[in-house]
C-alpha cells in the first residue's frame, strides 16, 4: 500500500513538526488536537519554520504554498479516517492513549496502519487497544523534528514484518535516517542515553564536577554537542524523569533509578528550559547561568 494521507494525532512540537515532515515529502496531511486555540498554536508553529526555510533560501515561496496546501488542521478525530497511516503524538499517559487508540479503532479501515511517536511506552500494549495489532508499531521521531535526520521504527512481535517494512521505507521518504528496533522499554537511544544522563545528576550530586565542569568535559572531551546538563534541561527534567521510572520499573537496575536531586528538581517545577530553570537559570536565555544545586 503507498502512504499517500497521513494523520497527525497532536499538534505540539513533536505533532506539528511530524506533520510537516510529511507534507514536505508530499503526502496529504491531516493533523487533529483537542482545540481550535491548540491547533492554531502548532499551524502557527509550522508557517514560521516553514517561513524560515524560505528565507535561508532552502524553499522557495512556490513550493511553501504547496506544502502549506497539502496540511490542514482539525478538531475532529472523524477526519482521520480515510488515512493511510495514523501517527500519534499526545501525552505520554496511557489512559489518553487507550482512548484515542479504540476511537480510531472503530472508524478507520482495517488496512490504516497505527504508528506512535512515545519515547518510553510499551508499543506493545498501545497494541492491544486495538483489534490491528499486526499493523500498529512505533515511530519515535526527535526534536525538532523537521532539522532531527533520525526515527526509530519499532516493531513488536505481533506487528506484521511487511507493515514494519512498509513504515521504514515510509520514514525514509520524510528524509530520515531509520534505525529498526524491537519493543525494549527506551528503545535504542533512551536505552543508551537515559542512563547516562543519570550519571551525570549522580555525579553532581557526589561533588565530582560542578555543572558547567561536567558539562565542559564532555563538550569539550568527547566532542559531544552539550553537555549532559543542558540536554537535560533541553529535553526536559519533568521528561527525563518520567522515562525513568518507566526503564526502572522494566529492568529494576539502579543506572535506570532517578536520583534523588532529579526528582526534588521536578517537584520544585525546576524542568528546564521551558520552566525557566533546571541546571541553569534561563532568566536570560542568551546567557544561561548554572545553578548551585548541591
Amino acid at each position: 500500500m503507498a502512504i499517500e494521507k497521513v494523520g497527525v494525532v497532536g499538534c505540539g512540537l513533536m505533532g506539528s513538526g511530524i506533520a510537516q515532515v510529511a507534507a514536505q515529502s508530499g503526502c496529504q496531511v491531516t493533523v487533529r488536537e483537542v482545540s481550535q486555540q491548540l491547533l492554531d498554536k502548532g499551524l502557527q508553529g509550522i508557517d514560521k519554520n516553514l517561513a524560515r526555510l524560505v528565507e535561508k533560501g532552502t524553499l522557495n515561496a512556490a513550493d511553501r504554498d504547496q506544502v502549506r496546501g497539502r496540511l490542514r488542521g482539525t478538531t475532529n478525530v472523524e477526519d482521520l479516517k480515510e488515512s493511510d497511516v495514523i501517527i500519534e503524538a499526545i501525552i505520554e499517559q496511557l489512559p489518553a492513549k487507550r482512548e484515542l487508540w479504540g476511537a480510531l479503532d472503530k472508524i478507520c479501515p482495517k488496512a490504516t496502519i497505527f504508528a506512535s511517536n512515545t519515547s518510553s511506552l510499551s508499543i506493545t500494549e498501545m497494541a492491544t487497544f486495538t483489534q490491528r495489532p499486526d499493523r500498529f508499531v512505533g515511530m519515535h521521531f526527535f526534536n525538532p523534528v523537521p532539522v532531527m535526520k533520525l526515527v526509530e521504527v519499532i516493531r513488536t512481535i505481533a506487528t506484521d514484518p511487511k507493515v514494519f517494512d512498509e513504515m521504514v521505507a515510509f520514514g525514509q521518504r520524510l528524509g530520515k535516517t531509520v534505525v529498526r528496533t524491537s519493543d525494549r522499554t527506551g528503545f535504542i537511544v533512551n536505552r543508551l542515553l537515559v542512563p547516562y544522563l543519570l550519571d551525570a545528576v549522580r555525579a553532581l550530586e557526589e561533588g565530582v564536577g560542578s555543572v558547567e565542569d561536567i558539562d565542559n568535559s564532555m563538550k569539550i572531551g568527547c566532542g559531544y554537542p552539550m553537555g549532559p546538563f543542558t540536554l537535560l534541561d533541553f529535553v526536559g527534567l519533568d521528561t527525563t524523569y518520567y522515562i525513568s521510572i518507566i526503564m526502572f520499573d522494566e529492568f529494576k537496575e539502579k543506572r535506570f533509578a532517578s536520583p534523588p536531586l532529579l526528582k526534588r528538581m521536578v517537584l520544585a517545577g525546576w524542568n528546564g528550559r521551558k520552566a525557566g530553570r533546571g541546571f541553569y537559570d534561563y532568566s536570560d536565555p542568551a546567557k544561561p547561568k548554572a545553578m548551585q544545586l548541591t
